[in-house]
């Protein structure tokens, strides 16, 4: 076959025009009647973090013309509220203890997962194509050409190499037609990206598979003992040990009915915004792959977090307290050792973007949750004394002091990873506790009644949303922009992409919100006054709620105006227990007061929702896009039809 002729031209003169509307940036032939021919590619299952294509088309389908909020609305009910990530979870390149499964088997194929040296493909001949129509496919990406003819409607699966053009060619033959010939080039871009960051990043309180309840009561005490100082809220499915006070169990019985998360140690979960942008840039953009390295962990801060290492949040289900490794490493030090080892492998592999969100876990917000919603006295002094309950004065010194010295510590340990800090996406906090308008929610037990002590103070809470508001959210702004007398060593190439498009939407969907589409079960069960729960132990034993329906019901994953988890949601979704903390730390008692309290919260009360995740997304989308220059125009090879040639004479006779 004579070789085809091929020369390279810049995509903007070569699809400037009709083109620029096609979703997979095809090149056309302008001959016949009716739509051009043209060949289309795109590249299979290309979140490389699902190791199975219809995880990777659930999300393709669901996000056709529609935002990565409306998407996973969309999923949210298509799974009853159930959440799509509860059988994924099971399904990806890296294991539940956080390790990168390397090879991986994607598709029944063993892949490197942070080296890949090729990627599966599907090709297509599209636009004017005869009926019943010939094509002779073939590939060359320099080592040979590879031949195959199908029926023109039949798309071609390949594998293309990941570092050098696959020039694809095809001969178009079709009855007494002249055939005719069209050719492309093919080259994947792998993009690399890792997540960094403390609890938002991670996508605490939206466990991949939430914890299962019962209708039935589990007792917890209260600080201050006794038979009276007892109380029942809903038990875990399954969990057929000692739910009154007075028959304790052990740890190990319980947590075989713990929620899921697909890194139980940092509450990783596929929900989180980092990685759904990771996903939507796959999903949008079909050239290219994308190696996605999750790393956030919930508790981070830039030095006990992301520098150094932090306690686990809790052990991964199955396994003893006994043999839970109960820290983590360093965040910087696990992607300095993926990188590593990756250019070990790819000399020429590099890191293309880091999402990150760090710095509330630095001013200690969880300790001004809890100055917010611990409101009995007892509870008050005792977690007062443990360091638990914060103050805006304290953060208001940790902002102006240790956050500026922290954050240029981070700049320069992320420069030698990433190079241009314009490839760190600094993603901002939504305040969790705007009701509209930019007033604050007013407070109350509504949404916290999961826990007798709890209550959310209207003044203390209006003073932590205006400091959150004021001060908090402007600095965060000014540090990663070098900005407001920020000090960098170089303002133009220390600035990181900063992205808070989505505080504004935020506002109108604090944990307070309400609205009459709200779920049922929200509605019936969670009560506006904070009277949810039956507070007579005897009758609550059988049935804790006062609406008389099973716990079992609540549906972590359907859309809510709230798009931030309250107490009672953190509960219901997750209901966690520290079990990461050492064995000599860990009560022998599973009804004991603390972890009453912890369980009600350390799931994720005052975290964003799956839908609040995805509205994160959809403002750091387009930076992402922008800084990896994904919409600039592809070069291609010239696709101009040309004739085959003509048989000799006497092979024509």
């Amino acid at each position: 076959m004579t070789r085809f002729r091929i020369r390279l031209t810049i995509a903007a003169l070569a699809m400037a025009c009709a083109l620029e509307a096609l979703p997979l940036r095809p090149v056309a032939a302008q001959f016949g009647a009716g739509p051009p021919m043209q060949i289309s590619w795109e590249v299979r299952n290309r979140f490389r973090l699902f190791r199975e294509e219809r995880d990777f088309q659930l999300h393709v389908e669901s996000a056709r013309d529609r935002s990565i909020l409306a998407s996973e609305q969309g999923l949210e009910l298509q799974s009853d509220g159930r959440g799509w990530a509860r059988n994924i979870v099971n399904r990806l390149c890296i294991d539940l203890a956080g390790r990168v499964n390397e090879p991986c088997t994607r598709d029944n194929v063993k892949e490197s997962y942070l080296t890949p040296i090729d990627h599966p493909i599907t090709v297509r001949l599209s636009g004017a194509v005869p009926v019943g129509a010939t094509c002779a496919w073939t590939f060359d990406d320099g080592d040979g050409p590879q031949s195959q003819a199908f029926d023109c409607a039949e798309p071609v699966n390949l594998r293309v190499r990941y570092d050098r053009q696959t020039v694809a060619t095809v001969d178009v033959s079709s009855g007494s037609d002249a055939p005719q010939r069209l050719s492309t080039g093919i080259q994947v871009r792998d993009i690399f990206i890792a997540g960094l960051g403390d609890s938002i990043a991670s996508g605490e309180g939206n466990p991949d598979r939430p914890i299962a309840l019962a209708e039935e009561g589990f007792c917890f005490r209260s600080y201050l003992g006794g038979a009276s100082a007892q109380y029942y809220r809903p038990s875990r499915a399954g969990f057929k040990g000692g739910r009154a006070c007075e028959a304790p169990d052990t740890l190990q019985n319980w947590q075989r009915q713990s929620a899921i998360w697909f890194n139980a140690a940092c509450h990783r979960s596929l929900y989180s915004y980092q990685t759904r942008t990771a996903l939507a840039l796959a999903v949008r953009y079909p050239h290219i792959a994308v190696t996605y390295l999750p790393l956030a962990c919930t508790g981070a801060t830039i030095a006990d977090g992301l520098f150094g290492s932090q306690r686990a949040r809790e052990c991964a289900p199955g396994r003893s307290v006994s043999t839970c490794a109960g820290g983590v490493n360093g965040q910087l030090g696990e992607l300095r050792e993926a990188l590593t080892a990756a250019k070990r492998r790819q000399a020429d592999r590099k890191l293309d973007l880091v999402l990150l969100s760090i710095g509330a876990n630095d001013i200690n917000f969880s300790g001004l949750v809890a100055d917010v919603i611990v409101d009995t006295p007892t509870e008050r002094t005792i977690f007062k004394r443990s360091g638990v309950i914060g103050s805006v004065e304290d953060a208001r010194s940790d902002l102006m002091r240790d956050l500026p010295q922290g954050f240029a510590k981070l700049r320069e340990a992320l420069k030698p990873l990433v190079g241009d800090l314009s490839h760190v996406i600094y993603t901002s906090y939504g305040n969790p506790a705007l009701a509209g308008g930019g007033t604050p929610c007013p407070g109350g037990r509504a949404g916290f009644d999961i826990h007798p002590s709890f209550n959310a103070d209207p003044q203390r809470l209006a003073n932590v949303t205006a400091f959150v508001e004021n001060e908090f959210l402007p600095t965060l702004s000014a540090l990663a922009q070098c900005q407001s007398g920020v000090l960098c060593r170089d303002p133009r190439s220390d600035r990181m992409t900063f992205v808070d498009a989505h505080q504004a939407v935020f506002a109108n969907h604090g944990f307070c919100a309400r609205s009459a589409s709200d779920p049922q079960f929200d509605r019936e069960c969670f009560s506006s006054k904070g009277e949810s729960f039956d507070p007579d132990i005897v009758s609550a034993g059988n049935q804790p709620l006062l609406c008389g329906r099973s716990a079992a019901e609540y549906r972590a994953y359907l859309p809510r105006a709230r798009w931030i988890r309250d107490a009672n949601d953190s509960y219901f979704a997750a209901m966690t227990y520290p079990q990461g903390l050492p064995a000599a730390m860990q009560p022998s008692d599973i009804h004991d007061a603390t972890w009453g309290v912890l369980s009600a919260v350390y799931g994720g009360a005052v975290h964003p929702t799956a839908e609040g995740h995805a509205a994160m997304a959809d403002a750091a989308f387009p930076a992402a896009a922008q800084v990896l220059n994904l919409d600039a125009p592809e070069a291609s090879i010239n696709g101009e039809p040309l004739p085959l040639p003509s048989a000799p004479a006497a092979q024509r006779q």
